[in-house]
């Protein structure tokens, strides 16, 4: 994420030179491609991170860090 990113809240996803945006709301992809199977780990992490996303976003909205968040395990 960002700070004074863009809405509607989405995060942005990096894996092997491709770059995207998925919907933090949604989890749909809504800019750019990942390999299929980098999109299901991305959906499967954000699934598991959904509320530390939003809560992220939040945080960035007011210019604050937005944290780290794990990756998928």
């Amino acid at each position: 994420m960002f700070y004074d990113d863009h809405s509607p809240p989405h995060f942005h996803a990096e894996y092997s030179g491709r770059k995207a945006e998925v919907n933090i709301d949604t989890l749909q992809f809504t800019k750019g491609r990942l390999t299929p199977r980098a999109e299901r780990m991305v959906t499967e992490w954000a699934e598991q991170h959904r509320r530390e996303l939003e809560e992220a976003w939040s945080r960035a909205e007011r210019r604050q860090n937005p944290g780290k968040i794990a990756p998928l395990e």
